[in-house]
């Protein structure tokens, strides 16, 4: 009885002390991320200002046109924070950490790409372009995570636990669309200074809390979530948190920065990855809840004009609509954090519910 009593706390002596490794290394990667934003941050907006001026969006509020000329593609100073950082805390060994990689560059490839022609050419690429690029990159990441990564191909609908389909090979063109529609999603909601990353900054933190309690087989089990290899990537998600804190710090109102492409389609593309290696991607729909919002607003808007010749919104996406029936901008971005936060909030509390 003695030897079972002693393997039974040996074992979760062994768990107490990987749980608290990854914990430090988190917290070390955030707070290391935060401070390599604040030391080059001002030096990277004062580059930035010589390289990478663009115009404000075509189809925004007259308002905006002050803010042309702004320096973009502080996507790139995000990322490159991002990889310092996961070189210096993460586990390399771990295929996931790679994979990870992989895909927010890939997406954070197209960004640069769009952004590039945006400031060379005064136009973006094509549509048809990036819709190619964004499926052939997403393509890749999903194959990777099945056949690299061994990602478990079932999926989990929260509320309801004992329904965990496997749908086999199908895994594939699911992964890709939470890959290209979150990254789009993330896109579209980066039209306010700090709009963006105040409602990205509590998704990351709250997908990094789940990957964390997803990579533990009892945490997992009490929970009774599926078992996911994603612990490793709560240290990736606490890097994208402290980048995205420092970023804020620039970007938000009035903003000195925007991310641009390189940004919004790389870390829409992160949070996406995040939520499919825990194995909870359908809980993007609550958590990244605003982001939702902003992609079915847009949506709404072409549908109803296009068939009924009528504009639901003044303007969309639905932040611009606020904007223009008087609210501040800041206002704006502020009470959408808030609104994010509290769905990040319900996310959580829905990982116990039955």
């Amino acid at each position: 009885m003695l030897y079972h009593l002693a393997l039974y706390i040996k074992s979760y002596w062994s768990i107490f002390n990987v749980v608290h490794y990854v914990s430090f290394r988190a917290i070390a990667a955030l707070l290391s991320s935060l401070l390599l934003s604040f030391m080059f941050g001002n030096w990277f907006i004062d580059k930035s200002k010589a390289l990478f001026r663009a115009k404000t969006r075509e189809w925004t509020p007259e308002r905006h046109k002050e803010k042309g000329e702004m320096p973009t593609m502080g996507g790139i100073f995000i990322l490159m924070i991002v990889v310092v950082n996961a070189l210096l805390w993460c586990n390399l060994s771990k295929s996931l950490v790679w994979i990870y990689l992989f895909g927010l560059l890939g997406f954070g490839s197209i960004g640069f790409w769009d952004d590039w022609f945006k400031i060379r050419y005064k136009k973006g690429i094509s549509a048809r372009a990036k819709f190619i690029a964004q499926w052939s990159v997403a393509a890749c990441t999903a194959l990777l995570l099945v056949y690299v990564g061994k990602l478990d191909t079932t999926v989990c609908f929260p509320f309801f636990k004992s329904l965990n389909p496997d749908i086999g090979i199908f895994f594939i063109p699911w992964a890709m669309f939470i890959l290209v529609a979150m990254s789009n999603a993330v896109n579209l909601t980066d039209g306010l200074d700090g709009l963006a990353m105040g409602s990205l900054i509590p998704n990351f933190t709250t997908f990094s809390i789940i990957c964390y309690l997803a990579g533990h087989y009892q945490i997992a089990d009490y929970l009774q979530i599926p078992f996911a290899a994603s612990a490793e990537i709560t240290v990736l998600g606490a890097i994208l948190t402290g980048a995205s804190l420092g970023f804020l710090w620039y970007n938000t109102y009035p903003a000195q920065i925007f991310m641009g492409d390189v940004g919004s389609l790389a870390l829409g593309a992160g949070l996406a990855l995040m939520a499919l290696m825990a194995k909870q991607e359908l809980l993007l729909v609550i958590a990244g809840g605003l982001f939702v919002v902003e992609t079915l607003s847009v949506m709404m808007q072409i549908f109803s004009f296009k068939h009924f010749g009528k504009r639901i919104f003044k303007m969309a996406p639905i932040h611009h609509h606020f904007e223009l029936i008087g609210w501040q901008e800041s206002k704006i971005t502020v009470r959408f954090g808030i609104i994010s936060l509290i769905l990040c909030l319900l996310a959580l509390i829905t990982l116990k519910l039955r």
